[in-house]
């Protein structure tokens, strides 16, 4: 089943022309060309254009979408690490609607303000203790003043380097491959890589890429980007093959 550009474009809430700009710099090629020119689009090009519009609203421009999408892996394995963080993005907006719901209730009832009440779903620094913890206040200041600097489309396309790499070590994992093959070695070298771009983290210290690692198992809020246990355990040991060979 196919369906014309027109349809497509009314389903998505874009234009025809939109689309067609999409097929020129081969971010969306149709599935078929009818006789009189028209662009038709099968199941596989949707997924690829429902893919294209998450990006968007993350703030990406066209190139940097073609980068991530030439970097990404099957299209599932992508778009479960996107739910994933949209889902994290729903449940921080729910607690921000209904704290700034609670806080105009109090307002316009004339009720003293409970501050404690007010920012939940605000903070940004929720692993700061565990940060410093782990490796230093002068770490997780560096880190915190490099993400403040960025501007909204640079965090745009941090986060999506850092999807891409989720949904990279997912597919690889369920793909069979062992850890010290040279497709997963590729892809901890540039998990490596993104972890040095990080200011205030030692990313090319043996240890520390070991020990995230270990920590990618044992705490699941890490593990979910890489598709649960299984696909953290790949990490990590693909961490490990390369931090020997590397670091």
């Amino acid at each position: 089943m196919d369906w014309s550009i027109q349809e497509v474009a009314r389903h998505a809430g874009t234009t025809s022309r939109t689309l067609r700009h999409y097929g020129d710099l081969g971010l969306l090629v149709p599935s078929r060309v009818g006789r009189n020119g028209y662009r038709f689009y099968d199941e596989e090009s949707l997924v690829q254009l429902q893919r294209i519009l998450l990006l968007r609203d993350l703030g990406l421009g066209l190139h940097a979408i073609a980068g991530v999408l030439a970097r990404s892996a099957e299209p599932a394995a992508a778009l479960r690490t996107h739910l994933d963080w949209l889902r994290r993005e729903q449940d921080r907006l729910t607690l921000q609607i209904a704290a700034v719901e609670d806080t105009l209730n109090k307002l316009e009832g004339g009720e003293q303000l409970m501050a404690e009440n007010m920012f939940d779903g605000f903070d940004h620094t929720q692993y700061k203790d565990e940060v410093e913890e782990k490796w230093g206040k002068e770490a997780y200041a560096a880190s915190d003043s490099w993400w403040r600097s960025m501007s909204n489309a640079e965090k745009a396309v941090w986060k999506a380097r850092a999807a891409t790499l989720g949904s990279d070590w997912t597919s690889a994992a369920e793909s069979g491959i062992a850890p010290d093959s040279d497709e997963a070695q590729a892809i901890a070298r540039r998990h490596v890589e993104w972890l040095a771009s990080i200011p205030g983290t030692p990313g090319g210290v043996k240890e520390y890429v070991t020990g995230l690692g270990e920590m990618y198992v044992a705490d699941e809020r890490f593990g979910a980007n890489y598709g649960g246990l299984h696909g953290a355990e790949f990490v990590r040991d693909a961490l490990a093959v390369y931090a020997d060979r590397n670091l």
